[in-house]
């Protein structure tokens, strides 16, 4: 009977890790389609028009938890909706609340790789709770448009 129990338990544990990995996954991969959407949107109608979409609460580039923010290769943001004050702000030295220079890593890994993930912590808009986050970047021109995810 026990050991009935344990195999019950153990397929319910692999069961809810494998529905939490296929949700980050789905989260990923929404992270990477709105960031080639920005792209094509800013490649389209041009940086004036792309950030004013971009920094819009509520628009294309906003789906709540998940949403579009814009680095310049020196370190200032272009584009946030989240947080309009952060918008024109260098932000290359600023650490997330462990001390990361998250930004500085993003942008060296766009000048770099060109595009890919960067892990830190920062705050979720939706709970409003400091939490792990993984954000895809991808380099156009002098820019990096970012897409992050919840973990």
């Amino acid at each position: 009977m026990v050991k009935n129990l344990m195999i019950i338990f153990s397929i319910a544990v692999l069961c809810l890790s494998l529905a939490f990995a296929q949700t980050t996954s789905d989260k990923k991969s929404e992270a990477i389609a709105l960031v080639e959407k920005a792209v094509a949107f800013v490649n389209e109608h041009g940086r004036e028009k792309g950030f004013a979409e971009m920094n819009k609460p509520g628009g294309q580039f906003d789906k709540g938890e998940i949403y579009v923010f814009v680095l310049d290769l020196k370190g200032f943001m272009a584009a946030q909706p989240k947080n309009p004050k952060a918008v024109g702000e260098y932000l290359l030295d600023k650490p997330d609340t462990k001390g990361k220079l998250f930004r500085k890593e993003i942008i060296e890994k766009a000048k770099t790789e060109g595009s890919g993930w960067v892990d830190y912590f920062y705050r979720n808009p939706k709970t409003g709770k400091e939490e792990d986050k993984t954000t895809y970047l991808k380099r156009f021109v002098d820019l990096v448009i970012c897409c992050g995810v919840y973990r």
